[in-house]
């Protein structure tokens, strides 16, 4: 029986998630699975990824195969570098101390790179928030300006007409009185 180590779908429509499963090569996709390894969120954004790594390296060490993105999601946390620092350690080229430094040096490397992007995410988003809010503020202060002004030059226009009536009137008055 040959196993791979693939993505087993869930979630509603537009909203896959999925999880990480070793299963055996002619179950269907969505089928009977020998055992849940991780899951796997592409709807966030970096993806969120969990995935148990010991149980990952022992069906890789069991000869089970990876598809294609459950390959790169192995290798984005970390598993297939277990994999490959135990071949060594039973090659007799490392010790199990150094293969354990190696691994978490390159974990933490890793997990800077992560820190680094939601950073980078959040600091861009909050740029892009204060852009449109100065964009809002100058279109509201134009708007104001622009109330302003026809309400002042409505009032221009009223005045001379009044003093014009006033006139009148008081012309009317003199001629009434002489």
């Amino acid at each position: 029986m040959s196993v791979k180590i693939r993505l087993q779908r869930h979630g509603k429509k537009q909203k896959p998630f999925y999880w990480v499963v070793a299963a055996d090569a002619r179950s269907k996709r969505d089928g009977k699975y020998l055992e849940k390894i991780g899951t796997y969120n592409p709807n966030t954004n970096p993806a969120t990824i969990e995935l148990n790594i010991d149980s990952a390296v022992k069906w890789l060490h069991n000869g089970a195969q990876p598809t294609d993105t459950a390959r790169a999601i192995l290798s984005y946390k970390g598993a297939l570098l277990k994999h490959h620092l135990d071949g060594g350690i039973r090659k007799g080229a490392l010790t199990q101390e150094q293969a354990d430094a190696k691994l978490s040096a390159w974990l933490d490397a890793k997990a800077g790179k992560v820190d680094a992007k939601k950073d980078g995410l959040t600091k861009a988003q909050a740029d892009a928030k204060s852009k449109a809010f100065k964009a809002e503020q100058e279109v509201n202060a134009k708007r104001l300006a622009a109330a302003a002004q026809a309400e002042a030059d409505a009032i221009a226009a009223a005045t001379p007409a009044v003093e014009e009536e006033v006139a009148e009137v008081e012309e009317n008055n003199e001629t009434t009185e002489a």
